[in-house]
């Protein structure tokens, strides 16, 4: 259903997730996909007043403000279940379904993946999608046994708070480090005091997610939190490690 303001809300149910979808300007020239948090168990539905879902909201608004005009749309997806689930894995399920539909409107159209949380998770797990360009992963909840091969060829940044509470920068860290081995490009940001909640250094995490995506998509990069390349060692390849 398309309201006032030309954004396109859909409807979830048991059987599908919803997405919200702010078109671009002119031709379509990339997509954003914005994956909210959950918690590992939990089947309860996702509400559009959940705070996990809200928290995104922002990002995918900036996201429209400063690219649609580049003839980029924004999904924002609000999954079906709260609960990742174990082997139902109901969020991944969700993103490509999310990743299907975004095929069928705009085939052959590179994506960018944002996710925070357990959303950061399901981003570097659907990011084998053939369309996916570049990850952005904000305070990810990244076990240690979790594969590092959906992100091959893939640009990733991962960005995490150094005071989260909930997930663990180091795991983030770590997962990075063994990204490296295969992503075309890997950083990993430290944001100095910053929670799970993303709330004391906001435009320092909307900056981080207008980069990566700009990058992804081959967008004019604006305003850096810092110089997020570097050369590759063919040898050793490593993350670039930061701390702002």
């Amino acid at each position: 259903m398309t309201g006032a303001d030309g954004v396109d809300r859909g409807v979830t149910s048991a059987e599908s997730p919803a997405l919200t979808v702010r078109r671009g300007h002119g031709p379509a020239r990339g997509v954003a996909l914005v994956l909210h948090g959950g918690a590992e168990h939990g089947t309860d539905p996702v509400r559009p007043w959940r705070g996990a879902y809200l928290r995104m909201v922002p990002f995918a608004r900036a996201l429209a403000a400063v690219y649609g005009r580049c003839g980029v749309d924004v999904y924002l997806l609000r999954n079906r279940v709260r609960g990742w689930n174990g082997t139902a894995q109901d969020p991944v399920v969700d993103a490509r379904r999310a990743l299907d539909r975004i095929r069928r409107e705009r085939p052959g159209v590179p994506v960018t993946l944002t996710g925070h949380s357990m959303g950061g998770r399901v981003a570097l797990r659907v990011a084998d999608d053939a369309a996916v360009r570049a990850v952005c992963a904000l305070a990810p909840w990244t076990p240690d046994d979790d594969p590092v091969e959906p992100v091959r060829g893939r640009r990733v940044l991962v960005a995490h708070g150094t005071d989260d509470e909930r997930t663990a920068p180091e795991a983030s860290h770590a997962y990075a480090e063994r990204a490296a081995a295969v992503a075309a490009h890997a950083a990993w940001v430290g944001l100095t005091g910053e929670r799970h909640a993303m709330l004391r250094r906001p435009g320092v995490w909307r900056r981080l997610v207008l980069d990566t995506t700009a990058r992804g998509l081959d967008l004019p990069v604006g305003p850096r939190v810092a110089d997020l390349d570097t050369q590759r060692c063919e040898t050793a390849p490593t993350c670039l490690s930061i701390t702002v």
